[in-house]
């Protein structure tokens, strides 16, 4: 497959990094929603620069805000798929 997709691995990473950091979010709630909404905003815009490249079952999963299940899907992928 010709496309890239390391940089939309690592932003569904961060998602769930941002998701799991409780100390963040009871420190400064403020913040961390902006992080999150941040890194999902960039999600989208990396979402819609691969469109045309993505395996339908993954264009699903984010299409259907389905971040998990995205990130699972690239992660299951073999090692040279979605690489350059």
């Amino acid at each position: 497959m010709p496309a890239d997709f390391s940089l939309l691995r690592t932003l569904l990473q961060q998602r769930l990094a941002i998701i799991a950091d409780h100390a963040f979010r009871d420190r400064d709630s403020g913040a961390h929603l902006q992080a999150l909404q941040t890194v999902s905003e960039q999600i989208a815009a990396e979402h819609q620069r691969l469109r045309g490249l993505l395996p339908p079952r993954l264009n699903h999963f984010l299409t259907q805000a389905s971040f998990t299940k995205a990130l699972e899907y690239l992660e299951s992928m073999p090692a040279d798929a979605g690489s350059a």
